[in-house]
């Protein structure tokens, strides 16, 4: 068992440089290959995901963490907890700012895949995030379930549990591997893939944490599978719209 201990004060430090290793990824490859929307669209675009991640983030958050908003209430706390730290998830984040880009593209008349020059920016600052939450230990809701493995680490209360960060952040670099390399895929391809990849492991890898669990699943593994469903049904109408553009 390794000790680790916990340490919140580095989870701020490292979700500001998941933001800024994020966006200095985003530059770079918009710089490298360019961009399938016009500068002011582009930052529409961003915008657009800033606020549906934020606030995706946050309503996700304290959806999994009812039991504190329901004392909340009772107690007049609400407010506070509503503008406290912390109480945030990355997969309400991913799909609030999806949401908020599919809106604003919709209003704008935007019809091209923008998603694509998110992806990579995406692993990269997730993975660098992970780190803070690994540190934080058991001051952050990320932490792993109690095992007896090798590698198992100690967050300062004597428990051996499962380093689940280590395991994302391992995890993040082999899709970032796979998705630099640069080969030929349909506009919103690397994004579409991203975003399945990621879903599909947070329904895996919460098996692996202590959380209130709905159905034998817990609401961040629901909410996952609700993207994943959304990302079939949109795969099959763009199957059955090329199938049909090619027996015409």
């Amino acid at each position: 068992m390794l000790p680790i201990g916990s340490h919140p004060v580095w989870h701020p430090v490292f979700e500001t440089l998941a933001y800024a290793a994020g966006y200095a990824v985003f530059r770079r490859l918009r710089a490298r290959d360019g961009d399938v929307v016009r500068e002011p669209q582009r930052w529409t675009v961003l915008a657009a995901a800033a606020v549906g991640a934020l606030l995706g983030s946050r309503l996700l958050g304290l959806a999994e963490q009812w039991p504190t908003v329901d004392a909340a209430w009772h107690t007049g706390q609400l407010i506070w907890l509503m503008f406290s730290p912390g109480g945030k998830t990355i997969v309400g984040g991913l799909l609030g700012g999806w949401l908020g880009v599919e809106i604003v593209k919709k209003i704008s008349g935007i019809r091209r895949r923008t998603g694509d020059l998110f992806a990579l920016p995406l692993c990269v600052g997730i993975a660098v995030g992970r780190i803070g939450c690994f540190l934080a230990g058991l001051a952050d809701d990320t932490y792993g379930k109690p095992t007896s493995l090798p590698w198992a680490v100690d967050l300062g209360d004597g428990i051996g549990r499962h380093p689940v960060q280590i395991y994302e952040i391992a995890f993040l670099v082999l899709v970032g591997l796979l998705l630099s390399i640069r080969r030929p895929l349909a506009e919103g391809a690397r994004f579409r893939i991203f975003v399945a990849s990621y879903l599909a492991w947070r329904v895996v890898i919460d098996f692996l944490k202590p959380q209130l669990l709905i159905y034998s699943l817990n609401l961040i593994q629901w909410s996952c599978l609700a993207g994943l469903l959304f990302l079939a049904v949109g795969w099959l109408r763009n199957r059955k719209g090329l199938d049909e553009s090619t027996a015409d």
